[in-house]
């Protein structure tokens, strides 16, 4: 899953199924009604966006305290998009059903979120 040496952050794991679910969540916010255009759906444009942009912005940090901060950021932003899918739920514009697939799809993009976090704590640590 990770490869010694340099990588780009387009080659990790995480980020390539962030993308997807970031995608596939455009693509299901364009349904919602237009007067959520401003509210609901930009917020959750943005935190699913956000997901991808930490672990990006991370992976370019030098150390590997700040790559894990970074990552732990992406985290927060994968459990607001959850939120906002509760939400959307609430308002009625997803079905149960819906709401229980994107869960599942967040939890997956978490756990290997959380492997990556557990890969970079196992590395030696940073000297400066």
């Amino acid at each position: 899953m990770f490869k010694e040496g340099f990588q780009s952050f387009e080659e990790l794991d995480v980020w390539k199924k962030a993308r997807d679910l970031k995608n596939e969540i455009f693509q299901l916010v364009k349904a919602f009604p237009a007067e959520e255009k401003y509210r609901l759906i930009d917020q959750i444009v943005r935190s699913s966006r956000s997901v991808n942009s930490q672990i990006a912005e991370g992976h370019g940090k030098r150390t590997n305290k700040d790559k894990i901060k970074y990552c732990t950021q992406a985290r927060g932003s994968l459990s607001e998009t959850l939120n906002h899918f509760i939400d959307a739920f609430d308002c009625s514009y997803i079905t149960t059903e819906q709401l229980q697939y994107y869960r599942n799809r967040i939890n997956q993009v978490e756990k290997i979120l959380n492997g990556y976090i557990r890969y970079l704590k196992s590395l030696p640590p940073d000297i400066s």
